[in-house]
């Protein structure tokens, strides 16, 4: 079965009753294009955008003193021995 398509524009507002019928294809159209939808609700203006989600890496802590020792002798360490294939 083939819907129709409706794209809305950041240039059209949608009122809050048309964002009610057509709330899952509105969010689902966002998603899709990336293109903001404002809503007009009493007057004010909304704008539904799509959030990049944050990478998992920006969550990591800091922890310059994890090494105990000088840092140079881990390159020279021999892990021939503990090295299996």
């Amino acid at each position: 079965m083939m819907r129709a398509r409706t794209y809305y524009h950041v240039g059209m507002v949608v009122t809050a009753s048309k964002l009610r019928e057509n709330v899952y294809r509105i969010l689902d159209e966002v998603l899709e294009t990336g293109v903001p939808v404002e809503i007009e609700r009493n007057g004010r203006r909304l704008r539904i955008v799509v959030v990049d989600a944050p990478s998992p890496l920006d969550r990591l802590v800091a922890r310059p003193d994890s090494i105990v020792g000088d840092p140079d002798d881990l390159v020279h360490v021999d892990w021939s021995t503990e090295w299996r294939p």
